[in-house]
């Protein structure tokens, strides 16, 4: 049994979207976006959004979608205000800066990786206020599920989402795990991305083979963000592998399914780790966990079990996550080696 709980980068492709790419890999199809497949996707994921007159780009990583997104949102005098755990900064090896030719990251600490509404007003008052010598504001951007796998509510995002635009700023939802926070919330995708202006929409992590939508609110961008996925080298030549990839993800469901599943998944592992005397580190609300565990716990699952060691010490810092292949026979094999 195979038991990798690193990331849930680690899992395969679901089924129906590798169905996908091989029934789509015959013939010629049309380069760069022009494919069959494109307006289709962009049709069905104006419909999950609710909003009619967006538009969509099709990237093949999720920090190719964050950073054009944010760099059609800020100019370089401009500052990012994110969470210090936040995926734009500790993950993504100043890409963002770089895309948006050097924009500024304002970090604001939060626990559990979420930015409290006067978190983001105090950060505001010192930042964004002087004259031509100081960065201006240029946009919020947020992550749910966040990296500390916890949730911002729907009232948290209103509420935050509601400051940056009442300040003039952009907003920007990093949902590499998109899907996992409608499950977790029971929420709708246009629900969710209601008070965003551009929205990555993760598939990578969730049985896709490499693909994320940059869905934007406002049609008018789209110009400029195909001349910025050009010249960020994200235009893909042969973007049927990419919109098929999307379409069959988006197709009955499939990426709330997987999402449910996964949550499942490490719902299970959480209150299993509980049990056998694991200390949470963040409430795990989703399909990622952090916790804390005796040395001799971890010990016993040296070579038998993957997952993430985030610290040394007598009670390390472990990271798991589920993705949506895992099974409870695995998740209670994991339990088993743990507890000895």
């Amino acid at each position: 049994m195979n038991l990798n709980f690193a990331s849930d980068n680690t899992g395969p492709v679901a089924q129906p979207i590798m169905d996908a790419i091989v029934a789509a890999n015959t013939g010629a199809a049309m380069p760069y976006g022009d494919d069959d497949w494109m307006p289709g996707v962009r049709d069905a994921l104006r419909d999950l959004f609710d909003w009619p007159e967006a538009e969509v780009l099709l990237v093949a990583t999720g920090t190719g979608a964050n950073v054009l997104a944010l760099a059609g949102m800020v100019a370089p005098w401009e500052t990012i205000f994110a969470h210090r755990n936040s995926h734009i900064e500790r993950s993504e090896c100043g890409a963002p800066e770089f895309y948006t030719g050097g924009a500024k990251l304002t970090l604001i600490d939060g626990e559990g990786s979420r930015i409290a509404p006067d978190a983001l007003r105090a950060a505001m008052a010192v930042v964004g206020t002087k004259d031509i010598h100081g960065v201006q504001r240029g946009a919020l951007s947020l992550t749910n599920v966040t990296e500390s796998g916890t949730l911002y509510s729907l009232d948290d995002l209103d509420a935050l989402t509601g400051i940056a635009r009442d300040a003039g700023m952009g907003t920007h939802l990093d949902g590499a795990r998109f899907a996992n926070a409608c499950a977790a919330l029971g929420c709708s995708a246009a629900q969710l991305a209601r008070g965003f202006d551009m929205v990555s929409f993760g598939g990578t992590k969730n049985g896709c083979m490499g693909v994320e939508a940059i869905v934007m609110r406002d049609g008018a961008k789209h110009w400029e963000m195909q001349l910025r996925r050009k010249r960020g080298a994200q235009l893909w030549s042969k973007h049927r592998y990419l919109s098929v990839q999307m379409a069959a993800y988006l197709k009955d469901g499939l990426w709330l399914e997987n999402a449910r599943t996964a949550n499942a998944a490490g719902q299970r592992l959480a209150a299993g780790l509980r049990r056998i005397g694991a200390e949470m580190a963040h409430e795990p609300q989703a399909n990622m966990i952090f916790c804390r565990m005796p040395r001799a716990m971890h010990d016993r699952a040296l070579g038998q079990a993957r997952y993430g060691l985030m610290d040394e010490g007598e009670r390390p810092l472990c990271r798991m996550v589920c993705d949506f292949t895992k099974t409870e026979a695995e998740v209670d094999r994991l339990l088993e080696l743990l507890a000895g």
